[in-house]
């Protein structure tokens, strides 16, 4: 009975020696995610705005040559895609569509592109190999950052509260 008691009072111990730690992974019943996924979130939109952000706003501001039109589409729609990520630092959560569209893109791409090559043995050596890694890379960060329970529950499941 002693051992049953100590055993029991070493968890109480530790369970009040971080309280903090103990919230930060506990799921906000308003929210349904957890104050540790914001901040993985609200750093996800730092990081895109860091590393995305200054490879893309530089090549916009020191390009000198006409653009060509899909390179522009493509370096437009990273440049919003940083614009849009700061909102994301101040609303994580509803700021989520945009990495389904980050998600998206690079499957597709995987599927279009990358998985045609690899399949006919073309993929190594050839252009599109670093960017497959790149894009695998941002598929398997993407994964484990979106709050996917939430996604589903908010974007793709009926919401009660809105039938008549």
């Amino acid at each position: 009975m002693a051992q049953y008691q100590d055993n029991n009072s070493e968890k109480t111990q530790q369970e009040h020696s971080n309280p903090g730690l103990r919230n930060l992974f506990k799921v906000d019943e308003s929210t349904g995610v957890s104050k540790f996924r914001f901040y993985m979130l609200r750093s996800f939109y730092l990081i895109i705005i860091i590393f995305l952000g200054i490879e893309v706003w530089t090549e916009i501001f020191t390009h000198r040559e006409a653009w060509k039109p899909l390179p522009a589409v493509a370096y437009s729609f990273w440049a919003a895609f940083t614009l849009l990520s700061v909102i994301g630092i101040f609303h994580p959560l509803k700021m989520i569509p945009l990495l389904l569209v980050q998600f998206t893109y690079k499957l597709i791409w995987l599927l279009i592109v990358a998985y045609p090559l690899w399949t006919s043995g073309q993929l190594t050596g050839s252009a599109s190999e670093e960017l497959t890694y790149v894009n695998l890379t941002g598929i398997v960060i993407d994964l484990l950052v979106i709050p996917w329970f939430f996604v589903f529950k908010n974007f793709f499941l009926p919401d009660s509260r809105k039938r008549r």
